[in-house]
């Protein structure tokens, strides 16, 4: 009767013996916390203290209790609210104790992430708006009988527009990813067919710029993964290169498998993109994934960069449980590393 009240629970649940043992745990707590619990002391699983204390009390006391648990997957912390409820079966002298999860992280991080919102909008709108009005000014004044001056300032007025178009997709696509990023992708993807594919697109444009691209892959890679998100990892990471790299010069693209990946605890694809540019100063490297940071700000605008793209790598590589590395030498070039977790049997 019990593991089937469990499995009607959308929430990660837990039923401990009164031994202490985790003696069941329902569909959501096997897929979010993991299958290695079962069996094991509470105690080696929970391992917070803020969570054992209450798990003591409900035993000792029969008393009910919540708390808060972090569990860290790669790159991503979930917040869980945590039921603490002690259970007595008719007949039975000793106690079961129940831990019922509740995901409260987006709840705890919602005040933060609208003011960073609306602060950095604000902030990066300000700029192209301030051009367009400036532009309308001067259209309905000094240039108003001047065809030249008018197409000129038109022009300049639709770079900036297409700048903001870009900065709002870039921002939706983002807040997209954001309450996505608990949700593991339940697809598969070849990632040497999306790169072969990916940069037979590229290659085009990456030639008008002096820059050739080069790939080296295995014949196929198969991997857990949303097909249209790592298409958007690979074309901004070969874009950056591109844009930021030598002209003219080479842009190389590897794909190699590893047998296992620490962090990941399992086989893994590793994409690294590699360009001979100028290189990035040591100490902006760790900030790069931040929302809006740019290493230099009107290359990057000039470019029709919105600071955001990295941010949004990042956020796609977290929700497959991924690995980014940015390592960069000042005159020889940056290179960018994204490991995935990789199929067992592929």
């Amino acid at each position: 009767m019990i593991p089937g009240i469990l499995d009607a629970l959308l929430e990660p649940a837990l039923l401990l013996d009164p031994a202490g043992r985790v003696a069941m745990a329902n569909t959501a707590a096997r897929d979010r916390l993991g299958v290695w619990m079962m069996g094991r002391s509470y105690i080696s699983v929970l391992r917070q203290p803020a969570l054992l204390a209450p798990v003591e009390d409900a035993y000792a006391h029969g008393t009910e209790g919540t708390a808060r648990f972090t569990q860290s997957s790669g790159e991503v912390d979930t917040l869980y609210s945590v039921r603490v409820s002690p259970i007595r079966a008719e007949g039975e002298r000793q106690r079961h104790v129940l831990l019922v999860f509740r995901d409260v992280s987006e709840l705890n991080a919602a005040p933060t992430m609208r003011r960073d919102f609306v602060a950095n909008v604000s902030h990066e709108l300000k700029t192209p708006l301030t051009a367009v009005m400036g532009f309308v000014e001067t259209l309905q004044g000094p240039a108003r009988e001047d065809p030249k001056g008018r197409d000129r300032f038109l022009a300049l007025m639709a770079q900036e527009l297409s700048r903001m178009n870009r900065l709002v997709s870039d921002l939706l696509s983002l807040s997209r990813l954001e309450g996505q990023s608990r949700r593991r992708p339940t697809g598969r993807v070849d990632l040497a067919e999306l790169i072969t594919d990916l940069i037979a697109a590229l290659e085009p444009g990456a030639a008008d710029n002096d820059v050739d691209i080069e790939f080296d892959s295995p014949p196929t890679a198969m991997a857990p993964g949303d097909r249209d998100q790592l298409t958007q990892v690979v074309t901004n990471l070969v874009e950056n290169a591109v844009k930021y790299g030598a002209r003219p010069g080479i842009v190389t693209v590897t794909l190699r498998r590893v047998t296992r990946e620490p962090v990941i605890r399992g086989p893994a694809w590793r994409i690294a993109v590699t360009d001979r540019g100028a290189g990035i100063p040591p100490e902006h490297i760790p900030r790069l994934t931040e929302r809006f940071y740019r290493v230099d700000t009107g290359r990057s605008r000039e470019q029709g960069g919105t600071g955001l793209g990295l941010a949004i790598v990042k956020h796609i590589i977290n929700r497959h449980r991924g690995r980014l590395q940015i390592t960069s030498e000042l005159g020889k070039g940056t290179t960018v590393t994204v490991t995935l977790p990789a199929e067992v049997n592929a």
